[in-house]
């Protein structure tokens, strides 16, 4: 039998109707999770987008206020994919409904925020998921298990670096993500959240950082109106206002277990457009990963003999987890929207089985804590010592 799941989505930019394809996906791509997603509600301050929600998405209504789409009771799961700023007042609104919720990442512009949130949500006993996709790669995947396996041998140190152009332009426009009270930090909750969540995941847990950031970009135009869908579209007007937080990162950190690496992101990069890489090395051989790639891993196991020591290519293929949910062959190829369909199954699995098996809001809480130390470093110079957080998590599963 079918059981019929009631989705909400608050806020829908461009991370909002990607949650919402992504529920539509499941009855496909999971057809054994027996789930069947309608979609009830979504919330938006923007009349067209409202219009657009119901007549285009195929919602079945459409709220200005959030706390109407919480109080609807056909809505059984939430999605929150609002500016962070708003995370904390919606999670915990979602929490006193006692409505599971996938958010987005950061969880919150500071880490108490983040810790608030995991808190209220461990209290309630409410299954939560949070954005961190890039785990759901097949070759990452792919990657954690021959590290898990010991084919590595010891870990010894990693480099992930997420560098990315979408503010590289000077003129592109002065949002809420440019804000400190209303982003918290820019590029460190933006970007390196996910490498160090990768990071994490890959390695184990981070331990302690030290940190340099700056920003390239000091001011940048005032949007005219509230048109645009995530990074763009937005209309600029001549007037220039100032940017509240850093453009650039770079970290030194340490793991548990003695492993050690280097961390960096841009929002600023010329050149590289989504260079997302993970590179993970070992006393017996090493991975490499770049999301521009993203079904492909590069992989060297052994020492081996000249002139044949170095990397092998490997395509994500049937029996890498996942990827025959989408496409019947290597060489064809999965793409970002298909990862949040995975953390959408893992979301709703979670919800339907009490077992956590989406990133939790314990992961979003752990990200917060390392975030939060790299900005502390950056300001002091000072290693900083990332504090454990006492949540469920899932990264060393």
């Amino acid at each position: 039998m079918v059981k019929r799941i009631g989705v909400g989505v608050i806020s829908l930019g461009w991370m909002g109707r990607l949650h919402t394809r992504s529920y539509k996906a499941l009855a496909e791509r999971y057809p054994e999770l027996g789930l069947a997603c309608d979609l009830v509600a979504a919330c938006d301050p923007v009349d067209a987008t409202r219009e657009w929600a119901v007549d285009v998405a195929g919602f079945q209504r459409a709220y200005a206020d959030y706390q109407d789409l919480l109080a609807d009771p056909d809505v059984d799961v939430v999605s929150i994919c609002a500016p962070n700023y708003l995370h904390r007042e919606i999670a915990l609104a979602a929490v006193a409904a006692g409505k599971p919720f996938w958010i987005e990442k950061p969880m919150g512009v500071s880490a108490t925020e983040s810790r608030e949130i995991a808190q209220a949500a461990a209290g309630a006993g409410l299954a939560t998921a949070v954005g961190f996709n890039y785990r759901h790669v097949p070759a990452i995947q792919y990657a954690r298990q021959l590290i898990r396996d010991g084919k590595l041998g010891r870990i010894t140190n990693c480099r992930v670096w997420f560098i990315a152009d979408y503010a590289s332009s000077p003129d592109g426009p002065l949002t809420w993500r440019y804000d400190r009270a209303r982003a918290g930090a820019g590029v460190v909750g933006d970007l390196l959240s996910h490498g160090a969540d990768l990071a994490q995941y890959l390695v184990g847990r981070i331990s302690s950082v030290s940190a340099l950031t700056d920003t390239f970009i000091r001011e940048r135009p005032i949007p005219i109106g509230s048109g645009g869908v995530g990074h763009s579209g937005y209309t600029i007007g001549e007037e220039k206002g100032p940017v509240g937080n850093e453009d650039w990162v770079a970290v030194l950190t340490r793991f548990d277990g003695g492993a050690v690496g280097v961390l960096e992101a841009s929002r600023v990069s010329v050149g590289p457009r989504a260079e997302y890489i993970v590179e993970v090395y070992g006393t017996d051989g090493s991975v490499r990963w770049n999301f521009e790639s993203l079904n492909h891993l590069d992989v060297c196991l052994g020492h081996g003999e000249a002139p044949i020591q170095g990397y092998t290519r490997v395509m994500a293929g049937p029996g890498m987890p996942d990827f025959d949910r989408f496409q019947p062959g290597a060489g064809t190829s999965m793409g970002f929207d298909d990862l949040k369909a995975v953390e959408a199954a893992q979301f709703l699995t979670s919800v339907t089985t009490g077992e956590q098996v989406a990133p939790s809001v314990g992961d979003g809480w752990a990200a917060a804590e390392i975030d939060e130390a790299v900005v502390a470093s950056a300001a002091d110079g000072q290693w900083h010592e990332v504090p454990t957080v006492d949540a469920v998590t899932t990264f060393g599963r």
